[in-house]
């Protein structure tokens, strides 16, 4: 069973895992320059009022992207 979602839709306060970047060109680098590869694992900690822009924290620093972004990144719950 496939449990990878947008990043867009996780649960706050969640670990999670990158499972995939579907973000290509300009974009896709400056994901990957950010830390966001897969492999990586997360945690969502925080969505503005109106869901956008999504913070997570990843290693030892908060990042917040838009949805836009964040649609572009696949995720799974890290065991």
């Amino acid at each position: 069973m496939n449990s990878c979602i947008t990043l867009r839709r996780a649960q706050v306060n969640k670990k999670l895992r990158i499972c995939s970047i579907d973000a290509q060109g300009e974009l896709g680098r400056r994901i990957r320059d950010m830390g966001l590869i897969p492999g990586a694992e997360l945690t969502v900690v925080g969505k503005a009022p109106l869901k956008d822009p999504v913070a997570l924290r990843l290693r030892d620093f908060t990042l917040t992207l838009r949805n836009s972004e964040a649609d572009h990144i696949v995720v799974e719950p890290a065991e």
